[in-house]
């Protein structure tokens, strides 16, 4: 279904996921390194193994609701381990948490309760970078509505989102960063991605922020 959905931009799910690991990556304090990742609604685990890819040594743990996508997870996936939600706070802190495409589906009345669950899993100055699809952008909405499972979910706007960041005691450094400006048929233009991300009309965002204010000393660590 999701690949459905996507044909619309040309490009197939690696394509996206690599952007967004991509956009973190870039936008982190230079030379620092997760030792522990937390993939919060990590589904079948695709992306959970692409950050152990990234990211050799490091303890890489997918969480998420669905059971049957977490049995796939694990046995497609040994680079990386996984858990149900419920255990996630029995579980060491995390340095970073990836989050994409899970806030959608989330009543907008209890997304500040799911981002504090976020912030009490990460260690002081660990980070959160959350991806979202961005309300203001029409070509994401016409995926949405091709996902049988994305049709009825509400998406977020990048200021909403860095209001519910901060509300749950990330930052006070906030860095929004808007991707996936041009379809595959416009990929030629692909270039100009880069110096636009700070402008809010991607087909998704991400907002990165650390876990209190102790964002500097995360960065020198």
């Amino acid at each position: 279904m999701l690949a459905e959905g996507l044909r619309l931009s040309g490009e197939g799910k690696v394509y996206f996921m690599s952007g967004r690991l991509d956009c973190m990556f870039r936008n982190l304090p230079p030379g620092w390194r997760p030792r522990r990742v937390l993939d919060f609604g990590c589904g079948i685990g695709d992306t959970a193994a692409a950050l152990a890819a990234r990211l050799p040594g490091a303890d890489v743990v997918g969480v998420d609701l669905a059971r049957p996508a977490l049995a796939h997870a694990r046995g497609a996936h040994p680079t990386a381990s996984f858990a149900h939600l419920d255990e996630l706070p029995g579980l060491p802190p995390f340095d970073l948490c990836y989050v994409n495409g899970v806030f959608h589906h989330i009543d907008p009345s209890r997304r500040g309760e799911a981002l504090a669950t976020i912030h009490r899993a990460l260690r002081p100055g660990g980070y959160l970078a959350l991806f979202e699809n961005n309300a203001w952008n029409p070509g994401a909405r016409m995926v949405m509505r091709r996902i049988p499972f994305d049709r009825e979910a509400t998406p977020m706007r990048p200021g909403e989102a860095r209001k519910l960041v901060t509300a749950a005691g990330f930052g006070p450094r906030v860095t929004v960063r808007s991707l996936f400006y041009f379809p595959r048929p416009l990929a030629w233009l692909r270039p100009l991605e880069r110096p636009l991300a700070t402008l809010p009309l991607g087909a998704q965002f991400m907002v990165l922020a650390a876990a209190g204010e102790a964002a500097v000393a995360a960065a020198g660590a």
